[in-house]
């Protein structure tokens, strides 16, 4: 192994510090030569900043002067003006005293001179005064000579007076002789005393002003019958060309379809639990017979009968039917039917152009939909009266949308007549007034049966409205015990009136026929027994509609040829 010379590497080390000792000193005088530079270039920047800087002080200090200055000005210029006002104050207070004095100098002046004048005006007053009691002395002592000569001529009139008088109860002594004569002498040739014959005049007179008065009467009848029924005629036949409506017939039991007849007992259920569930949730009876497919809903709630209805037919398509199930649908069907209330009641609403209705008045629109009276769609029947109310509103020149509403909200107390006790008229009244109806609406829907005073004409419109509806041909079906019922009372008003032979109900109760004895009533009287019985009827008995009243009196002569 050849030994290593360690000299040559020590020079060439040595070398490269000197080479690096050289590079790092010419860096270094290089580097201070840059800062002196730099530290050179900067000197005038600097000195220029601080002349600057010293300029702005400078002109900061000259405005700050000059505005001490100016405030020092304007506060020497507000003293001297302060000054002047207050030389001015007292000079005006100086100028007012003055014033004020010779003011009160005046008024002082002033005074007594219109108490002067008053002082002369009373002494005037007082002569006056004076000058005037003596002429009134004057005259009461020519009155009194007056009054003087008055007396005595009445004195003289008051014996004269006697002595006529006296005449007079002679003379009237005589006459009473003679009338009683001559009653005497008329008593013995008619045969009657007197009682009897002004008992006989009267009756005589009676009669005649009796069937002068039916004859007027009846000719007055005659004339505004023809009148009115010419005008009623035209209106209520507008009314009616104009509007024609459908007629449905009352329904206590709803009918549901089964696919087939293994469905029932599943509706049943084990032990009739899933019927009961149903049952308790709708409040209603589920009759479940021997009819093929099909189950009765009955109950006379007609909402929750839909209820109940839309709620089974969706458990028999769902095919899952068990309590918990059957809670939750009839919910779900509750709502779903309110919600379809309320929409047809707003279809309603807007097809005869009633708005703004309060939320809950609606709602009890939209249950009016399953109401029935005798037969009839509530809710179909408050939207005829509507429209037929405010057809003849139209024809009489009445407001036509007051008027509809009117007719169209007169039922709403149907809708709550088996919640409250009272009739529907009232019920329906306290409702609206509740919620904040026009008084006019209010009156029509309490008083179209008479509850309570009529105070508008558009409550005679609806009233004639309402009946007009449910007397149409189909609108509305009766029973036949109310219907045998109303015959046989209208029979029995008739025949209670004196000269009454017979009298027959006809044509389902809408006309009444009186026979009566030709002896007993006249013709003219006929008129008053027609219109006499007329009112009896309307007071006692309840009927849609009207009745007509027709007497018939006929006299037969009845000879026999041998």
């Amino acid at each position: 192994m050849l030994p290593i010379s360690v000299e040559p590497l020590y020079l060439i080390l040595s070398g490269t510090a000197l080479a690096a000792a050289a590079a790092y000193g010419l860096a270094r005088s290089k580097y201070q030569e840059a800062f002196l530079q730099e530290v050179r270039e900067r000197e005038p920047r600097i000195d220029r900043a601080r002349a600057e800087e010293r300029e702005r002080y400078d002109k900061l200090a000259r405005e700050t002067r000059e505005q001490l200055e100016t405030a020092r000005d304007e506060a020497e210029e507000l003293r001297r003006s302060l000054d002047a006002a207050r030389q001015n104050a007292e000079t005006a207070r100086q100028v007012a005293t003055v014033e004020a004095r010779e003011m009160a100098l005046r008024a002082i002046e002033e005074v007594k001179e219109e108490a002067r004048k008053l002082v002369e005006e009373a002494e005037g007053h007082a002569e006056t005064a004076e000058k005037r009691a003596q002429t009134l002395e004057k005259g009461a002592a020519q009155k009194e000579e007056h009054l003087q000569k008055k007396e005595e001529e009445l004195e003289k009139l008051e014996q004269a007076l006697l002595a006529k008088e006296t005449s007079a109860i002679q003379m009237q002594r005589q006459a009473a002789e003679l009338v009683n004569a001559r009653r005497a002498r008329l008593e013995a040739l008619a045969g009657l005393s007197g009682e009897q014959a002004r008992q006989t005049l009267m009756s005589e007179v009676m009669h005649d002003v009796r069937e002068d008065m039916a004859r007027e009467v009846k000719a007055i009848e005659e004339a505004a019958r023809t009148e009115a029924e010419s005008r009623a005629k035209r209106v209520l036949g507008i009314a009616i060309q104009r509007y024609a409506g459908e007629s449905v017939q009352e329904r206590a039991v709803t009918t549901v379809h089964l696919p087939s007849d293994d469905m029932k007992g599943r509706i049943i259920g084990r032990e009739g639990r899933n019927i009961r569930a149903l049952q308790e949730a709708c409040g209603l009876d589920i009759i479940i017979d021997e009819t093929p497919e099909t189950i009765l809903i009955s109950g006379f709630d007609p909402v929750r009968r839909e209820v109940a209805r839309v709620a089974l037919e969706r458990l028999v398509q769902d095919g899952r039917i068990q309590p918990s199930r059957i809670e939750e649908e009839v919910a779900r069907a509750q709502q779903e039917v309110e919600k379809m209330l309320e929409q047809m009641a707003e279809r309603a609403m807007i097809d005869l152009g009633v708005l703004q209705v309060h939320p809950e008045i609606q709602k009890l629109l939209g249950r009016l939909h399953h109401r029935y009276s005798l037969g009839q769609n509530v809710l179909r029947h408050s939207s005829e009266t509507g429209f037929l109310t405010g057809m003849m509103a139209v024809e009489l020149g009445l407001d036509e949308r007051i008027a509809r509403r009117a007719g169209f909200l007169h039922d709403i107390g149907k809708a709550l007549s088996h919640e409250q006790e009272g009739g529907h008229a009232v019920i329906g009244g306290k409702f609206a007034r509740k919620y904040g109806e026009d008084p006019i609406v209010i009156n029509a829907i309490a008083a179209h049966h008479e509850d309570e005073p009529v105070t508008s004409v558009y409550t005679h419109l609806v009233t004639a409205a309402d009946a007009l509806s449910g007397a149409r041909p189909g609108a509305r079906r009766e029973v036949l015990e109310g219907y045998m019922k109303r015959l046989h009372d209208l029979e029995q008003i008739s025949s209670r009136f004196i000269g009454v032979e017979r009298a027959y109900a006809l044509q389902a109760g809408r006309e009444v026929r009186v026979i009566v004895e030709p002896s007993e009533v006249s013709d003219a009287e006929a008129v008053l027994l027609a219109r006499e019985i007329s009112k009896r009827i309307e007071k006692e008995m309840s009927y849609p509609g009207q009745i007509r009243v027709t007497v018939i009196r006929e006299t037969r002569a009845i000879d026999y040829a041998k």
